[in-house]
């Protein structure tokens, strides 16, 4: 007995000390979960709500150091569903793919905000314009008959029938008509009357010194006028030679235009007067210049013409220059009046005005004449001179 108990002492030792190093030798692993292959995930979005995932122990691990025996995973066997997209729902077609933010993390169970939400897209700037006739021409009124227009239906002819002033069904038409001529007049039919001192100057040559004066008014409304028109010439030596008047009735034709019809009569020192009936045009031409031209019958049977333009160009607010022309013609010879036939005369001039007011403007100026053809020679057959070239001051004023 001594001798067997001797020899299984070292054998009692060694198992005694195993036994108390793994405090759980000799216990039986926990039973798996009967309901682990009934159990559903939660309703929420993260199928493990209850489990703890972490794979890190929350504390001090008792069984350090001890080699359990493997513990049966509950999970075993068991495919997790995989994480919800928390984009799902959402149209990303025509975006790069890019790396999902998400990946590896573990998503809350809270419900995802863009759920049922699908993004919308682009905006189309033309979303709600017919674009199918954009290549056609535009659907507005024109004077153009282009058939690629959209047709318009004739007017109704309901529209065109009845009186032609619409009042006139309602109020007596001759009350209707009194009251549109008296509203014609006051708007329309305004009299107005004005006077333009065009050239009154003295002017300074080779020859004697002279002054003349061209002077032209008016009285009436924007269609029918009354003209008077003045012009005469003298020299500081012998006194007043020329003097011209007309009386003309202008009637507007355009809106830059009047139709000047009437008599002249003329006063001259040396010489027989003589009465003219003049048929001319006045008003405003391309580029702005002011035209007066006439043409002139005298009780002689002498027909004569005159053809004046002028332009103002500003240079400043006040400062302006003007050129001006002036061509006489005469249809045949009239040698009492020295005039031959054809072209008589010509003359040019620049005039530089400053507006001290808009009404009244001193000028100085220089101006070049020329008699032509037989003119020339009927003057100079006189002792005269055919050309000449004067400086000139004067006024220009209108009231």
């Amino acid at each position: 007995m001594i001798r067997l108990a001797a020899a299984l002492a070292p054998l009692l030792l060694a198992a005694g000390a195993a036994h108390a190093q793994d405090p759980h030798a000799g216990h039986a692993p926990p039973a798996p979960d009967p309901h682990a292959a009934h159990r559903t995930p939660a309703p929420t979005a993260d199928p493990h709500a209850g489990h703890d995932m972490r794979r890190t122990a929350p504390a001090q691990d008792p069984r350090a150091g001890h080699a359990a025996p493997a513990a049966a995973d509950p999970h075993a066997g068991h495919q997790a569903p995989a994480a919800p997209d928390p984009h799902a729902g959402h149209n990303m077609s025509g975006a790069a793919p890019t790396q999902d933010p998400h990946a590896g993390h573990a998503m809350p169970a809270a419900a995802d905000p863009h759920a049922s939400h699908r993004a919308p897209a682009a905006q189309d700037p033309h979303a709600g314009h017919d674009m199918g006739a954009a290549s056609g021409p535009p659907d507005m009124p024109t004077s153009a008959d282009n058939p690629g227009r959209p047709p318009e239906d004739p007017t109704p002819p309901g529209a065109l029938s009845g009186p032609s002033h619409a009042a006139d069904a309602v109020f007596p038409a001759a009350d209707m008509a009194r009251a549109r001529n008296l509203m014609r007049r006051e708007n329309g039919d305004i009299r107005t009357t004005g006077v333009v001192v065009d050239r009154l100057e003295a002017a300074f040559g080779d020859g004697e010194d002279t002054w003349l004066w061209d002077v032209a008014g008016w009285t009436g409304g924007d269609i029918n006028r009354f003209w008077w028109k003045s012009e005469g010439e003298g020299d500081f030596d012998g006194g007043l030679e020329e003097v011209e008047v007309q009386a003309l009735y202008g009637r507007a034709i355009t809106p830059f235009w009047d139709v000047q019809a009437g008599v002249r009569q003329d006063y001259r020192r040396h010489g027989e007067d003589t009465t003219h009936l003049v048929l001319g045009v006045q008003g405003l031409a391309p580029h702005w210049w002011e035209v007066d031209a006439a043409a002139f019958l005298s009780t002689e049977g002498d027909l004569t013409a005159r053809i004046e333009a002028e332009y103002d160009q500003r240079l400043t607010q006040r400062l302006i220059l003007q050129p001006r022309v002036e061509v006489d013609l005469s249809a045949g010879d009239i040698p009492e009046l020295g005039l031959g036939s054809g072209l008589t005369s010509v003359e040019a001039g620049l005039r530089l005005r400053y507006e001290i007011r808009r009404e009244f403007a001193p000028y100085l100026g220089v101006e070049w004449s020329r008699a032509l053809g037989e003119t020339a020679d009927l003057i100079e057959a006189a002792g005269g001179d055919a050309g000449d070239t004067r400086l000139m001051v004067g006024l220009r004023a209108w009231f």
